[in-house]
């Protein structure tokens, strides 16, 4: 600070920020040495909890206390003002921590009991990390401080040159008039180019819609604090963050002044920014996450928009995918959906990602993309293609159910309704679209109740099952399939077709497999032998599968309490729930098939699994689709596929079942063909308990071959 300076008598804090590291451990033992060679102001060095830490000769000299006295000691009841009550003083800190500075003034006493005038100022120490250390207490006797001024303006420069964070002086018309070394620094600048630069200049030129200084203050003559954030635009160009306190102060020759202190936040506003899109924005994908989408949703919905619109895209067979690559395979394919959704959304359209294989889609204006059922129709196809991964070509589609806001539909719904469309979507097949309106919301209304009761149901074991028999070639039962039924109050008997979405929705599916495993297995127990040979029971599984750390554990515990032996026990899963299986999963079902329980590969040859891996499989029995059998007798083309699929079975010691023998035509072609096993209405409808056992202890001759 120059020679012909003024000090300032507004308040300094003692902050510091992270670009000036270097010079804050040559600044605190300066301040020490500083403090303790002042005689015309008090300047105390406290610690983080207020005790004393540095007692200098002017405290003693002004408040009669020696160093001895009071190192180590709360302060309060030695710089208390008359008018503050006892506990102030820790408050006083609290205020200065906060704010940065504070400053009061009143009657101070003495050791021995005089009394003096004095300016307190209070500016917290920062710590390296950027957290306050202790406090920097200056006191000042005013009663007789015009004759020391002059004197006390050299330290007051020092104290200006060593604060480690940037301080600058600025005349009223917004000038820099003197700027310390860490200003400098900050800036990268040199003094002589930061003198006369307007402190507009410093600011970056997007936050330079106000001033940095408040010109009609000074004008005024009020010495009022002001703090602010702004953009500071360096020297190379880089921008940083400062929390910029300012007060307007009065020079020995009555001249006005700005003090202004700087600190630099912005590794503090970078380490922010990035917690605050941590918590908006999804890990995998980098798209809006739940949080990030209601506060944009809730932006939109307070800013006047009125037509804004949400779809819902949730991915076809996702699980599937998942389950056959695993999910180091899934999340590949969500972030390539992320990636098409960003790149290929019109301008002003938000993606975000709300759960493992589910989108949403934020619109502000519906109208200017064509309205609701056109857009969502064309996110449709947008979302249908084909997606290169490891190796393969994956089929991609989505179910879009879409929501607007209109007279019927309040902001809040928005989200509801358009989920309650995407289901509804899910159910017309894969790729779908289906919007909202008030026959669908009551229509889900109407679901819920239904998930309510499915979960009553299941609490109070009113569920059952039906029983399909597997035949042999010579007419003997070797299996049974367990297939679900309710028997619902109102709606009569319900099939999987109706239960398995009405679970998923409430999130049944893993109790529904536990009850389904158990009930099976325990029922099938007690079965009659067919010719010696005992009859095993096939169960399907669709949430509890191998990738379930506690699968086998499940699975062995229901063996475990039916009794039933394990070779009587075959598991059904669908195709890719069992092709490519990590090294645990796959482990997983090697385990239970040592302890002799089979798999069976449900629906084979309508997954994405390629068929060289079959032989990998640990599962002994294929079931051959029943669209590959529904046209043998007319298709020639699905006999052959037919063929070729029992073929490839045989040659790799598999049994093969054909589902969904209806006719003798069927029969007889499949019979040709080699097949193992019939299941079908030719030979047996889906029986209850009572009857399976009927139909297991009648004589079962050979099917009609003619």
């Amino acid at each position: 600070m120059s020679e012909q300076h003024p000090p300032w008598t507004g308040s300094v804090p003692d902050e510091r920020h992270p670009g000036t590291t270097r010079l804050h451990s040559e600044a605190e033992a300066r301040l020490g040495l500083l403090a303790a060679g002042i005689r015309e102001c008090a300047i105390v060095v406290l610690d983080a909890t207020g005790r004393v830490e540095s007692w200098g000769s002017g405290a003693e000299h002004i408040l009669g206390y020696s160093a001895e006295e009071v190192i180590g000691h709360h302060v309060p009841v030695l710089t208390r003002t008359e008018e503050t009550a006892a506990d102030h003083a820790e408050r006083r800190l609290a205020r200065a921590a906060e704010s940065g500075e504070h400053v009061e003034e009143g009657w101070c006493p003495r050791r021995d009991g005089t009394r003096f005038w004095a300016h307190v100022m209070v500016f917290p120490r920062w710590s390296a990390d950027g957290n306050v250390c202790g406090f920097l207490q200056v006191i000042r006797d005013d009663t007789e401080a015009g004759a020391r001024q002059q004197r006390s303006s050299r330290r007051f420069s020092d104290l200006f040159d060593l604060t480690p964070v940037g301080i600058g002086l600025f005349d009223v018309t917004g000038h820099v008039l003197d700027a310390n070394e860490a200003l400098c620094e900050l800036l990268g600048y040199r003094m002589h180019e930061l003198k006369a630069m307007p402190a507009v200049g410093l600011l970056h030129p997007g936050d330079r819609g106000t001033g940095l200084l408040a010109e009609e203050t000074a004008s005024a003559g009020l010495n009022q604090p002001r703090t602010q954030q702004r953009v500071l635009l360096r020297a190379d160009g880089r921008t940083a963050t400062c929390e910029v306190h300012s007060t307007c102060s009065v020079a020995d020759d009555g001249s006005r002044f700005w003090l202004v202190v700087f600190q630099d936040i912005t590794e503090q506003e970078r380490r922010t920014e990035a917690l605050r899109h941590q918590a908006t924005h999804d890990e995998l994908t980098g798209l809006l996450n739940r949080t990030g989408l209601d506060e944009l949703l809730e932006t939109m919905l307070h800013g006047g928009a009125e037509r804004v619109a949400v779809l819902f895209c949730d991915l076809d067979n996702f699980k599937r995918v998942n389950d056959a690559l695993g999910h180091e395979g899934g999340d590949e394919l969500l972030t390539a959906v992320a990636r098409r959704l960003t790149e290929g959304l019109p301008p002003g359209c938000t993606p975000a990602r709300l759960s493992a294989d589910e989108y949403l889609i934020i619109c502000p204006d519906i109208d200017s993309v064509g309205g609701l059922e056109s857009f969502a129709t064309w996110v449709a196809e947008l979302l249908r293609t084909v997606v290169p991964l490891r190796g393969q070509l994956i089929s991609v589609s989505a179910s879009v159910g879409a929501a607007t806001l209109d007279r019927d539909t309040i902001g809040a719904n928005l989200l509801r309704y358009a989920d309650t469309a995407m289901f509804h979507a899910k159910s017309k097949g894969p790729g779908s679209v289906s919007l909202a309106s008030p026959n669908l919301i009551g229509a889900r209304a109407g679901q819920l109740g239904l998930e309510e009761q499915l979960r009553d149901a299941l609490e109070n074991d009113s569920l059952t099952l039906y029983y399909q028999p597997i035949l042999a070639q010579d007419g003997s039962v070797v299996m049974a399939e367990a297939l679900m039924r309710w028997s619902h109050p109102d709606r009569g008997l319900l099939s999987p077709a109706v239960i398995l979405p009405v679970a998923e929705q409430g999130n049944l599916l893993r109790t529904l497999d536990r009850w389904v495993l158990h009930a099976a297995l325990a029922e099938a127990a007690t079965w009659p032998e067919q010719h010696g040979t005992p009859v095993s029971v096939a169960v399907n599984l669709v949430d509890l599968l191998p990738h379930d750390p506690e699968f086998v554990e499940e699975v062995a515990a229901a063996i475990t309490a039916s009794g039933i032996q394990p070779h009587r026990v075959v598991l059904e899963m669908v195709e890719t729930s069992l092709v490519e299986l990590p090294t645990r999963p796959h482990q997983a079902m090697v385990e239970l098939a040592e302890r002799g329980v089979r798999f069976a590969l449900d629906d084979f040859g309508t997954g994405y699994s390629s068929l060289a891996r079959l032989k990998d499989l640990p599962a002994q029995i294929l079931k051959l689709d029943r669209q590959f059998v529904s046209n043998v007798e007319t298709d020639p083309a699905d006999v052959a596929i037919a063929q070729a699929m029992i073929g490839m079975g045989h040659a790799m010691e598999r049994s093969c079942v054909a589902e969904g023998v209806e006719t003798t035509g069927q029969f007889h072609i499949l019979d040709e063909l080699g097949i193992d096993f019939y299941q079908g209405w030719l030979f047996s409808y889906p029986l209850p308990p009572r009857r399976i056992r009927a139909y297991l202890e009648s004589t079962a001759g050979s099917p009609d071959r003619t």
